[in-house]
């Protein structure tokens, strides 16, 4: 079942920054978008609920590097993404 994408102003506006920054990554971006939209448990986006500071917000991967941090809200047909992308820190 195709899920629809609800993009509130605030994240398109992160979003769009945060690719500015990165245009290298659009594709992978877009692509991982696309597949949320189609199925947001694909395990290939790695959809898991963090912990700690980030306690109450999910994650996606784009890739090994990047993810896109959210406040996932599904709704019927309907996903709302609610914060922005993150790229991931070195441990």
């Amino acid at each position: 079942m195709p899920y629809t994408l609800i993009y509130p102003d605030s994240y398109t506006r992160r979003a769009k920054k945060f690719l500015r920054k990165h245009p290298e990554i659009h594709k992978q971006y877009k692509k991982t978008l696309q597949l949320l939209e189609l199925d947001p448990y694909h395990s290939s986006l790695r959809l898991h609920r963090l912990e700690g500071r980030l306690k109450g917000v999910s994650s996606v991967s784009i890739n090994m590097s990047y993810r896109i941090v959210l406040e996932l809200e599904i709704q019927g047909e309907e996903i709302f993404l609610v914060n922005d992308v993150k790229e991931n820190r070195q441990r």
